[in-house]
């Protein structure tokens, strides 16, 4: 697509066509040994967050206590399983995505939502940082109303607190979640695999207080 910006998002038409199979992944997390892949433990959750490259973002999750598991993938976009290479073209929608599988009796989804605020800029549209595209856009993929609405007042709260600090609004995405799509094998738990990876740190240093909250 000459001319085409990766800060733009591609429209339904534009985009890549994909392919109908999905890219194999690893059964097991290589960090907490739990599944990768559903069916998960009964009784737990799933959480999905796009908030920047998704290496460094997945390590932070997975440290959480009651968290089971974590992956990362693509959502929010068109293209059928795409491939990383696709993605970073910005030409199949998505936005690089860590799926948070979660016990509700050991970790709420506020005290998910206090990481998400507090691990990147959610001010910064198409980019964190110096990497810039739609793949790196802050979005909440929200699974249920009650996701919703918690992930709604906690924007709220957190753009206050921005705000008394200097930042713009919030960009973040809070949009039901779609089809999330596994990324490649090399990309689960990558700064597990190589410690020394690039991870950035985005995060603006304001505290969020709506993880306190009682559910």
């Amino acid at each position: 697509m000459f001319g085409f910006r990766k800060t733009q998002m591609v429209s339904a038409e534009d985009a890549l066509p994909g392919r109908d199979t999905p890219v194999p992944v690893p059964e097991r997390h290589a960090v907490l040994g739990t599944p990768l892949t559903p069916p998960y433990p009964e009784g737990s959750e799933i959480a999905e967050f796009a908030l920047g490259c998704f290496w460094g973002e997945e390590r932070t999750f997975w440290q959480v206590a009651g968290v089971i598991t974590t992956a990362v993938g693509y959502e929010g976009g068109f293209t059928p399983n795409p491939a990383y290479e696709e993605v970073c073209t910005g030409r199949t929608g998505h936005a690089e995505t860590v799926r948070v599988v979660f016990n509700p009796s050991q970790v709420s989804y506020q005290q998910l939502l206090k990481v998400f605020w507090e691990s990147h800029d959610p001010t910064q549209g198409m980019r964190q940082g110096n990497d810039t595209g739609s793949q790196y856009r802050s979005v909440i993929f929200y699974q249920s109303e009650a996701q919703r609405e918690a992930a709604e007042r906690s924007a709220t709260e957190y753009g206050k607190k921005l705000a008394e600090h200097g930042y713009g609004q919030i960009t973040t995405e809070i949009v039901p979640a779609g089809e999330f799509y596994f990324a490649e094998d090399y990309h689960q738990q990558y700064l597990y695999k190589v410690p020394n990876g690039y991870c950035p740190d985005h995060s603006t240093g304001v505290s969020c207080p709506v993880g306190i909250l009682p559910a």
